[in-house]
């Protein structure tokens, strides 16, 4: 059962940025966000097949990225989300884009997920850059003991030595509470869990916010960047693991 202590106050600093702007930062048209963006989703549909699945989509935010498992294939989608006016925002999206009925948007809490899965057939759980946002993260993942599907979970990339400084230093980062995991921690936890790292990977060069000609230059050196074994673990932004029992 969830708790108040489950709840990091990041989650109220998320709903401010929702009644602000209509959502979040990072879902939005700045330039160096879209191509983040962009490429992440690439890694994530690379890294599962969704056709026909059904898919969890935990901590959704305001749905920008829950949308586009349809057009992945997902014959179903719930989008779980602890932000309320998170929630009201991905539901209007929904509407706009025609897919309400088959992508789902409801309010719930990450260590609290067993009777939803009890209720729904779930073939894949997703974590798109939710864990580092947790206030127990390990938690989150051994909570999902009894889950006989796939996990994929993208984090920011614990190894970029970049992400450690601005994790001290940006006021976003600091008042989001932001955070990054090696990827061997992340393995560790979804081997405790009873999971099998079945596929990892590293992706992205753009930071979310950057000025335009920065994120072409880093644009323009990404694939070779994500060829070079070394060089794309302390270069690379995001790692994406699918793990299954």
């Amino acid at each position: 059962m969830a708790t108040n202590q489950d709840v990091k106050k990041n989650v109220l600093k998320f709903e401010e940025d929702v009644r602000a702007g209509g959502g979040y930062e990072y879902t939005g048209d700045r330039f160096s966000a879209s191509l983040a963006n962009a490429c992440i989703s690439e890694a994530i549909a690379a890294a599962y097949d969704f056709r026909g699945k059904t898919v969890l989509d935990v901590g959704c935010g305001d749905g920008a990225y829950t949308l586009q498992f349809p057009s992945l294939g997902a014959g179903r989608t719930y989008g779980v989300d602890p932000a309320s006016a998170a929630i009201e925002a991905a539901r209007k999206r929904a509407v706009e884009n025609g897919v309400e009925d088959v992508v789902i948007f409801q309010e719930g809490n990450v260590y609290d997920l067993q009777r939803f899965l009890a209720d729904n057939e779930v073939d894949c759980i997703v974590f798109r850059g939710v864990l580092h946002h947790l206030p127990d993260p390990e938690r989150a993942i051994r909570s999902l003991r009894g889950f006989a599907g796939t996990i994929v979970v993208l984090e920011p990339n614990g190894y970029n030595p970049v992400l450690k400084i601005l994790e001290k230093v940006s006021k976003y980062h600091i008042e989001h509470e932001e955070r990054s995991f090696s990827a061997s921690t992340l393995s560790t936890w979804l081997h405790g869990a009873g999971f099998s790292d079945r596929k990892i990977s590293y992706c992205n060069l753009v930071p979310m916010f950057c000025p335009d000609m920065l994120a072409r230059c880093c644009k323009w050196c990404e694939p070779l960047v994500e060829k070079i074994p070394f060089i794309k673990q302390l270069c690379c932004g995001q790692v994406v693991i699918a793990a299954s029992r």
